[in-house]
């Protein structure tokens, strides 16, 4: 582990010292006496179960939330963090889970946006802006314009685009949650480069992640949470995958992926030539009864578009959808779930979760039909069903009445495969459904989907994970430039296999 860094003002140890930390919201604590120090010039990870309090505590030290009671040292210092502001004035920065931009503007408009450079006549600079966000772009690799908005950009690209913005306004205490999400191989080793650069700067990086394989790679400590309480800080040398997971989630884990039977032969999906201007060409995909059907393929390579042509998030171009031997036409959404077809979209903020709506209200929005008497809502009924889905889905939080925008990205995830299971659906297509969830949690979806197969649902997934697509995936197709570049049945389903599709091999 990095020694102390020692600058112009002498020895400083710890960029960040955290005294008895506690956060109690009405009816819950989510945070309790939580309390440890960061070294300066480290990588500092925090991990632990969606709603141990890791997302509460970060968003402490950037100044968005208050603490009930305990003190924040910054270089051994006492600080009153009253806002994000006051945060950035003492070089801390957050890059969030959930990103943050204005989808209408540019990405020029969004990296200067609420500080607009003025030029002499007493206007904004925009050329000033435009040249100056390019820069940047340049700099990291980035193929586009400063001047192309945001809306017209994939995720993973604004991923990317928001650790630039973080990190270019000299940030020395720089919070980052779940930044690799949404990143491909490829983009991930490129971020983990700058983040050791960074720490060789002298900056430290307080790093949220529930992938392991990054954490021992990046960190030179370690902090675990579980139910708002910091159960260990140590160096990394200190801890273990398995150590790690029953620290995280109290318990034993057998297993990382749960097994899975063997699909029935009938086909419930039968896909054709399914095509869509220069995104997808010619896509043809079989689906079996109970199978779970692993898609692979780069970040860009259409997996997406594909699913969400076949559901009918979008439009194609041509292409026959047959369910159950039935030729089916899908030009929308509804005519897609009436069909038997639902997508939970890796996007959850954007199609997934009505954020100010109640968790009941998410889970029944879907499937309102199913409680319906003559023209009435049987309220009684519709709150049984989602408390049902709330429990076996081990949602954190208080009760059925609290509003989605206060669960943790996880539980937000959570939502979403709930009310997608309650609708039953012959087909349910995931897209990323493990993104931004730890381990435990991971491994309740995978026996959720284990459960909806061997009831006889087909499960189509989505998955940059490659390990998850071959522990849990029948078969595999691989997508490279929008089209189909190979099938791999269980027993050809490799990494290697896999990325030799998807990178234009045989």
């Amino acid at each position: 582990m990095p020694q102390a860094i020692s600058d112009s003002m002498g020895s400083i140890e710890y960029a960040l010292q955290l005294r008895h930390i506690s956060k109690t919201y009405p009816g819950v604590k989510a945070l309790d006496d939580v309390s440890f120090d960061v070294m300066k010039g480290t990588v500092h990870s925090i991990i632990g179960e969606n709603g141990a309090g890791k997302s509460t505590l970060m968003k402490i030290i950037n100044g968005m939330e208050a603490a009930n009671q305990g003190e924040i040292l910054v270089y051994g210092r006492k600080e009153e963090i009253t806002s994000p502001k006051t945060a950035k004035n003492l070089g801390i920065a957050m890059i969030f889970q959930e990103l943050v931009y204005v989808p209408n503007l540019t990405v020029g408009e969004n990296f200067f946006i609420g500080k607009h450079p003025k030029g002499k006549n007493g206007f904004i600079d925009w050329k000033h802006i435009y040249a100056e966000a390019q820069k940047r772009l340049d700099t990291e690799g980035l193929a586009f314009s400063s001047r192309k908005v945001m809306s017209e950009i994939p995720i993973s690209d604004i991923q990317l685009l928001e650790i630039i913005k973080a990190t270019t306004e000299n940030a020395s205490i720089i919070i980052m949650d779940e930044p690799t999400s949404s990143l491909t191989n490829h983009e991930t080793l490129r971020l983990f480069e700058k983040i050791k650069r960074m720490r060789d700067e002298g900056r430290t990086i307080l790093y949220i992640s529930h992938k392991m394989d990054e954490i021992f790679e990046l960190s030179d400590c370690i902090t675990v949470m579980r139910d708002g309480k910091t159960i260990r800080t140590g160096p990394v040398a200190e801890f273990d995958r398995d150590n790690i997971i029953r620290m995280i989630v109290g318990r034993e884990i057998a297993s990382v992926y749960p097994a899975v039977k063997p699909p029935e032969k009938e086909i419930v999906l039968d896909v054709q030539g399914l095509c869509r201007g220069k995104t997808f060409q010619d896509v043809n995909i079989k689906l079996y009864k109970g199978e779970i059907l692993g898609i692979a393929g780069l970040v860009g390579a259409g997996r997406t578009e594909i699913v969400q042509a076949i559901c009918g998030l979008d439009l194609r171009d041509k292409g026959d959808i047959f369910v159950e031997g039935r030729q089916v036409k899908i030009t929308d959404v509804q005519s897609g779930i009436r069909a038997g077809i639902t997508l939970a979209t890796e996007d959850r903020r954007k199609f997934g979760v009505v954020m100010g709506f109640s968790i009941k209200h998410n889970i029944t929005l879907p499937n309102l039909y199913q409680f319906l008497r003559f023209i009435f809502i049987d309220k009684r009924h519709e709150r049984t069903e989602a408390q049902k889905y709330f429990e076996k889905m081990r949602i954190k939080a208080i009760s059925l009445n609290t509003e989605a925008y206060t669960l943790s990205g996880g539980n937000q995830q959570k939502l979403v495969l709930a009310k997608w299971m309650m609708s039953k659906p012959k087909i349910l297509i995931l897209d990323e459904p493990t993104r931004g969830i730890d381990v435990g949690a991971k491994y309740e979806i995978y026996e959720l989907m284990r459960d909806m197969a061997e009831s006889g649902a087909a499960i189509i997934m989505i998955s940059s994970e490659l390990p998850e697509l071959i522990g849990m995936s029948h078969r595999v197709y691989v997508v490279a430039e929008g089209r189909i570049a190979g099938e791999l049945p269980k027993e050809a389903v490799s990494q290697v296999n896999i990325m030799n599709l998807a990178t234009g091999g045989k």
